[in-house]
């Protein structure tokens, strides 16, 4: 195991009407001007936002909206909340939503208090300071609401990129699992996937000896695979609801990744086709991950053979353990096809005339040189090769 740090402050108040509480906990973590800042039209027809409102209403906290976050949240409207935030003196921003809303919140907390353009931010330069956030989730599934990680897509170039810091983890989420009861089965699944996926890219580790959380991670992907198929045949299974939820959290607040390298190459791979074809992050994953799976399990074979033993009940081949690695590849492959995600490329949408596109975005975008490291490091052949195996 590695040295590490780790410190998640988070306040989390959790189950059924806890958007209640939204107002008195601004006041607590020192909000006096709020920018409610949400997604579609969801979020109005079920009346959240009402709720969310009067709950300030009642502390005498004013506020102000911002609507229209997209799936793969833009740049233009992060730029266009920076500015209402300085303009109205804005010292708290309440994200309304799922992890784009949230994603875009972060960005608009760390772009208000910086001189210069947020996006350096998603260029490399550590966010030190920002506004204080909060959230009301309405979907499981990117884990942001416990991190200090947000994921935007530049418009002008249409380039998906990462930020982390401190400073942007949320002051306070609240975690209501009746609120993703409305949720379509896709979006449902789509969640569970990339909730999967935040533990695979954990699990995919060079480190030795990291058998805690490798056991933590085993755990929670079997409660996704139990839990899975019961919300998608019960969409108001609000105990399914309940556990998704909080395994999301844990899945991406890092508890489960300390002490260890992580991988990040599905994701990585994942947002060239989300950034060009604007697929859902979660279903692009799902035709990713087992792509990646295949190309590069022969890296670290026990470490797949593992994976398939205890969490898809494989039996080992110790003659062959290379089979018992694609056996649980496999495995995880049918999973997501049962919950009703994609598994090829033309399911997203995606060309494979568009890859030579696809490859030169992830490998030299934002200054990248030519290739993306992991778990294993892979070059402009290797993620072609990738992309052809998801045809």
């Amino acid at each position: 195991m590695e040295n590490f740090t780790f410190y998640a402050p988070t306040y989390f108040a959790f189950g059924k009407d806890t958007e209640s509480q939204a107002g008195k906990l601004v006041k607590r973590f020192l909000g006096t001007k709020v920018l409610i800042h949400y997604g579609g039209g969801s979020v109005v027809k079920s009346g959240l936002l009402d709720r969310v409102k009067k709950s300030l209403e009642q502390e005498n906290i004013p506020y102000f909206e911002l609507g229209g976050v997209k799936p793969n949240p833009r740049s233009g409207l992060v730029y266009e909340g920076i500015k209402l935030c300085k303009k109205e003196g804005i010292d708290f921003v309440l994200a309304v939503g799922g992890g784009s809303v949230i994603d875009s919140s972060k960005a608009i907390a760390a772009g208000t208090v910086y001189d210069g353009d947020f996006w350096d931010f998603y260029m490399g330069k550590p966010i030190e300071k920002a506004l204080p956030v909060g959230t009301i989730l309405t979907i499981a599934a990117a884990g942001s609401e416990g991190s200090g990680d947000s994921v935007i897509t530049k418009e002008e170039g249409m380039f998906k990129r990462g930020a982390s810091g401190e400073a942007i983890r949320p002051k306070f989420s609240i975690l209501n699992p009746a609120l993703t009861q409305t949720l379509p089965p896709y979006q449902t699944a789509a969640g569970i996937t990339d909730i999967m996926a935040h533990l695979h890219e954990r699990y995919l580790t060079n480190s030795k000896d990291v058998e805690v959380t490798d056991r933590l991670i085993e755990g929670l992907l079997l409660t996704m695979i139990h839990e899975g198929p019961r919300v998608i045949a019960d969409p108001n299974n609000y105990e399914a609801r309940a556990n998704i939820m909080w395994a999301g959290m844990v899945a991406h607040n890092n508890i489960v990744g300390v002490g260890r390298s992580q991988d990040w190459n599905s994701h990585n791979i994942e947002h060239e086709l989300s950034a060009l074809y604007d697929c859902a992050h979660g279903a692009g994953l799902a035709v990713t991950m087992p792509a990646v799976f295949k190309y590069v399990y022969k890296h670290d074979v026990m470490r797949f053979a593992k994976l398939a033993t205890r969490v898809w009940g494989i039996q080992m081949d110790f003659d062959n353990p290379e089979a018992t690695a694609l056996q649980g590849i496999t495995a995880l492959e049918n999973f997501l096809k049962s919950i009703g995600m994609p598994i090829r490329f033309n399911e997203l949408g995606a060309k494979e005339e568009d890859i030579p596109t696809l490859v030169k975005m992830l490998c030299y975008g934002d200054g990248r040189t030519g290739s993306i490291s992991g778990f294993v490091k892979l070059n402009e052949e290797d993620c072609t090769n990738i992309y052809k195996m998801m045809l």
